[in-house]
């Protein structure tokens, strides 16, 4: 049987622990990351202090990381390529263990309905490497993962006892079936029925507490929640996309020092981890053949004062917010930030204005300098997950779900790491001028735009009140509204696919005034994996950077969905338009993989003004002279 292969960075955001994933032959879930084959040479360590610092004291917070133990980052286990040795990979269980016999082997009763048995894994066979059924008449015959599951909102998830849904607590050994009529997958249309008479519709397994209550069931781990589960059990498709949903931390790679002692501690900060002392940094050396190789020419006691030194200066990016360090860097103004290394962190430019806005243009006067980043690193680390609801997302760079609510669920008993991935690309930062902002915002047309726009998402937290516990952020909304429209622009500009821009807002207070929000920026950029990182075509676009802005803008002016996008009303509706202006798939939404934000907090209006008339742009009215 081949091998069941998937990319590393599937397996951060789409195939984690507790995921899962339709093979030919059977449905499985991932393991937890004790079951992952870790062993030496199996992973590469990913070293960034920074984001490992942040997530190892807020799962401190909640209960899911052990105190006094040292977080560390490693990419999914990667093949090795060494002749004759088994690759590692992820572990991963049967689940669910309920299965229907494939429809060549249903039994009709007349035209409709069409009935498949329902067998569990136990009552199986093993057949030429695949599992099969035993028919009475002694036929053999494939079976398929039923479609339904059971979790609840604290991420658990097991079988459905289908005999006890049924029967109840009366003991039954008679065959049951899954009976389907039509063709509109409509829950009423499908049925579990008992050979004893016995039978209810999939449509009442939708009623709250039908499937019981919750037993806190982790199977990718492999034991029960030890603090138990007060939810009641929910109807889950297990194909459905809110199966899973991961809870990925990201950072841009920041340079921490200049010299070449501070680069190779640097590299070497995960193998540095556990030391403590100068003898330490003997012990490490001696153990450790790169370790010892990089820091040739250097004393213990050299490398173990820059170690403390990077420490210390984690420990203070890691009480800010992650997004404040970055801001801080790319809005700094510097000429040269970073270095021009190949194998740098970070090396950017700032622009001179007569490079990418010669003539002066009305559109840039909001915006107060434009930066090419010619080479970053964007680390991603996978640190929980949620079912049938995302993580409440903050628009600060704070960690999803408001510091880590008790329905993430973790990916490990007691493990001391996390998995992660690092790309390499290039991009372009935007920094608008905070002054701009404010001016925008204390326009009354502004100001009653953001009262309409409050009222939507005040009708959104309605359901959802840990995400009420943060302010609406309506310069947020204006520079995600604008990277969107951007990034669509750039990508028709530039060549790379719209799919492999992606995206980091910033909306930040203030230092001095905390109710004041006037950090404010953009970063597009595309990476990928690899240290040679990507070509150069975005940062080229720095010096169109007018004509695709204004470009951009003019497209959203008259959408193709208009009037219906422009007139709105985010009050109306209670799901996750409830968090659009004038944004639909025909002007602003962009594909998941390449929004932060799942495509919410949009709004054209905000930018330029559009048949609505609300007069709240941003740029104003481009049909002015």
């Amino acid at each position: 049987m081949p091998k069941n292969l998937q990319r590393q960075s599937q397996i951060i955001t789409t195939f984690g622990p507790g995921a899962m994933l339709d093979l030919p032959t059977r449905s499985v879930l991932v393991r937890g990351l004790e079951h992952w084959d870790m062993r030496e040479k199996a992973f590469k360590p990913i070293s960034e202090a920074r984001l490992a610092t942040k997530l190892q004291k807020e799962l401190i917070k909640s209960g899911r990381f052990p105190e006094g133990v040292t977080l560390s980052l490693r990419s999914p286990p990667l093949d090795s390529d060494i002749p004759g040795r088994e690759p590692p990979g992820v572990e991963v269980t049967v689940f669910p263990t309920w299965f229907v016999c494939d429809p060549e082997t249903t039994t009709l009763l007349g035209p409709e309905p069409r009935r498949r048995r329902l067998v569990p894994w136990k009552q199986l066979g093993i057949t030429g490497g695949r599992r099969q059924y035993e028919l009475d008449s002694g036929k053999k015959v494939d079976v398929t993962p039923i479609r339904f599951v059971a979790a609840c909102e604290n991420g658990h998830l097991q079988d459905i006892d289908w005999h006890f849904v049924v029967h109840g607590k009366a003991p039954c050994s008679e065959t049951m079936w899954l009976e389907e009529k039509g063709t509109s997958a409509d829950p009423r249309d499908t049925r579990i029925v008992c050979d004893c008479g016995k039978a209810l519709s999939l449509a009442q397994l939708f009623q709250p507490g039908r499937l019981g209550m919750c037993c806190g069931e982790r199977p990718w781990i492999g034991d029960r929640d030890p603090m138990g589960c007060a939810e009641k059990l929910r109807l889950l498709t297990r194909t459905a996309t809110n199966t899973y949903f991961p809870q990925v931390a990201t950072v841009i790679s920041l340079p921490h020092g200049e010299d070449d002692l501070s680069r190779i501690v640097q590299s070497h900060l995960t193998d540095l981890g556990d030391v403590r002392s100068v003898e330490d940094v003997g012990l490490a050396r001696r153990f450790n053949p790169a370790a010892r190789a990089s820091m040739e020419g250097y004393s213990n006691a050299d490398v173990f004062a820059r170690l403390e030194r990077l420490r210390t200066q984690s420990e203070q990016d890691a009480s800010l917010s992650t997004r404040v360090a970055e801001f801080d860097v790319f809005a700094s103004g510097r000429r040269v930030i970073g270095e021009n290394r190949s194998d740098a962190l970070l090396f950017a430019e700032t622009l001179q204005r007569d490079h990418w806005d010669p003539q002066g243009s009305p559109l840039a006067k909001g915006i107060a300098n434009l930066v090419a980043v010619h080479r970053l690193r964007e680390v991603s680390c996978l640190y929980g997950f949620t079912r049938f609801e995302p993580a409440p997302t903050s628009v600060d760079g704070e960690l999803e779900d408001v510091h880590l609510a008790v329905h993430g669920a973790p990916l490990s008993k007691d493990a001391d790491w996390l998995p992660a991935v690092e790309q390499f690309g290039e991009g372009l930062f935007i920094h608008v001028d905070g002054g701009a902002m404010g001016e925008w915002l204390a326009r009354p047309a502004v100001q009653d735009r953001f009262h309409q726009l409050l009222a939507g998402h005040q009708r959104w937290t309605e359901r959802r009140p840990e995400a009420a516990k943060r302010p609406y952020n309506m310069p947020y909304v204006m520079l995600h509204s604008l990277s969107h429209a951007l990034m669509t622009e750039i990508a028709l500009d530039c060549g790379y696919p719209a799919s492999a821009l992606k995206e980091r807002i910033y909306a930040l207070e203030s230092p001095a005034q905390k109710s004041r929000i006037d950090r404010c920026g953009i970063l597009i950029y595309t990476a990928t994996a690899g240290n040679q990182g990507t070509l150069g075509g975005l940062v080229s676009t720095s010096t169109r950077f007018i004509s695709i802005l204004t470009s951009a803008l003019n497209r959203l002016s008259v959408c193709s969905n208009d009037p219906i996008c422009a007139d709105h009303e985010p009050a109306s509706t209670e799901d996750d338009r409830a968090l659009h202006g004038a944004a639909c798939h025909g002007c602003l939404l962009i594909a998941e993989t390449s929004c932060e934000n799942r495509n919410l907090l949009l709004d054209r209006g905000v930018l330029v003004e559009t048949m609505s008339d609300h007069k709240a742009g941003f740029f104003g009215d481009l049909s002015a002279p």
